[in-house]
């Protein structure tokens, strides 16, 4: 563990750029369709295909994350993405841009993430000694956070003055670094589990049963996962939000974008910088309450506070950040490392479905219920989440449970 700081300086370079040319590529993307299209069918349609390749290969992608070698995983992932990114960036540029044709790109870049995020998350408690995991996972939320910051303005410079086919080819450069820097560390692999020679939904099973033998830990996760369904319409109608009901450009959308990376940003740093001992599922359900309300009281705005809007956002980002790191960190710490890739990708996997299914409904939020009325009743459904969270005993109790041992580097 001597090193450990060495290698996540290097491992973090190489994913800060390759998450900052993806956020870079998804906000040009995103810009392009919501300006060229003017839809929220097409944004739900374009986040479907982003997240159903995850959300059905994460079901049995972390049975052979755990199987085999992470670094490699890592690689392979990224390197599938760059190579998918390149020939949809090159057969643009011998024809014209296709709807059809960026959602299989985002489909083939999110079946690359289905491998590349649990192999990532499930590395890192083989990497930091065990009582700096929240300030790791700060650090990552920090990193994700300057990204949100940068992306954005980055990806509005790139679709004003590049065609859409070029703007890809960051997503390119951006895998190559991150490949470069896994050469340069060692990924110790955790010893092999016994139900590796078992068919794959043995292994699933294995998964599922690491998670429910923790007291309390499904009822954290099924909290989670409905969090996830109700925020992910929120998160797609953002763009449309800002467009029509306060009457913004590209720049009042950029600002959103940026200010929610600001949020997370303040928020990662917090953990990043700290070594608190604060309870962590506390920390949890007090994000979705800060959360909820957030995005309720962005329902409730007149168009003439746009300064407001971009203030809750930010609250809401500080929220999303502190969220993330807590509850990663819960599952590094409780759970088995042999087991982790599993138990990630099916969490992945298994949160996306309901969220997908919210996403397919979102003409009924966008144009039925409306924009606004939509952010008042999904926020306000979080924040319940989070307020009935505290009266739940074995979840509250969950960061008291003997935390699982790691291995020796």
């Amino acid at each position: 563990m001597q090193h450990w700081k060495r290698t996540f300086a290097i491992l973090f370079t190489g994913q800060f750029i390759s998450i900052i040319t993806s956020s870079l590529v998804n906000f040009a993307v995103m810009l392009w369709l919501s300006i060229t299209y003017d839809s929220a069918v097409v944004l739900a349609n374009s986040a479907i295909a982003g997240f159903l390749p995850q959300a059905i290969l994460g079901l049995f992608s972390g049975v052979y994350v755990d199987k085999w070698n992470r670094k490699l995983t890592m690689m392979l992932a990224d390197g599938f993405i760059a190579l998918c990114t390149l020939a949809i960036s090159l057969y643009f540029v011998y024809g014209e841009p296709e709807l059809s044709l960026l959602y299989l790109l985002l489909a083939l870049r999110s079946a690359g993430s289905a491998f590349h995020m649990p192999a990532l998350q499930a590395s890192i408690p083989l990497l930091a000694p065990e009582d700096q995991l929240l300030r790791v996972s700060g650090l990552q939320q920090t990193i994700q956070s300057i990204s949100t910051i940068g992306g954005p303005a980055l990806g509005a410079l790139a679709i004003t003055y590049l065609d859409i086919e070029y703007v890809l080819l960051f997503d390119v450069i951006g895998a190559i670094m991150a490949i470069g820097s896994l050469f340069f560390i060692h990924i110790p692999q955790p010893p092999a589990s016994e139900s590796h020679s078992e068919s794959i939904f043995f292994q699933i099973n294995e998964g599922i049963k690491a998670i429910l033998s923790k007291s309390g830990m499904g009822l954290l996760f099924l909290g989670s996962i409905c969090v996830t369904f109700f925020i992910m319409p929120i998160a797609v109608l953002f763009p449309l939000m800002t467009i029509r009901h306060f009457e913004g450009g590209k720049f009042e959308v950029s600002v959103i974008e940026v200010i929610w990376g600001v949020g997370m940003f303040i928020g990662g740093s917090a953990l990043g910088i700290s070594n608190s001992k604060i309870n962590k599922v506390i920390l949890v359900n007090l994000t979705y309450l800060v959360l909820g309300f957030s995005m309720l009281f962005i329902g409730v705005l007149p168009k003439e506070y746009f300064i407001l809007f971009v203030s809750l956002t930010g609250l809401g980002g500080v929220a999303s950040s502190v969220y993330y790191a807590s509850f990663n960190t819960l599952i590094q710490e409780k759970i088995e490392p042999e087991v982790l890739g599993r138990v990630f990708a099916m969490f992945g996997s298994i949160s996306l479905f309901p969220s997908l299914l919210g996403l397919m409904g979102i003409g009924i939020f966008a144009e039925d219920l409306g924009i606004r009325n939509s952010f008042i009743l999904l926020g306000g459904l979080i924040a319940v989440i989070g307020l009935i969270s505290f009266f739940i005993p074995k979840v509250m109790n969950i960061d008291r449970l003997k935390n699982q041992s790691q291995p020796e580097l």
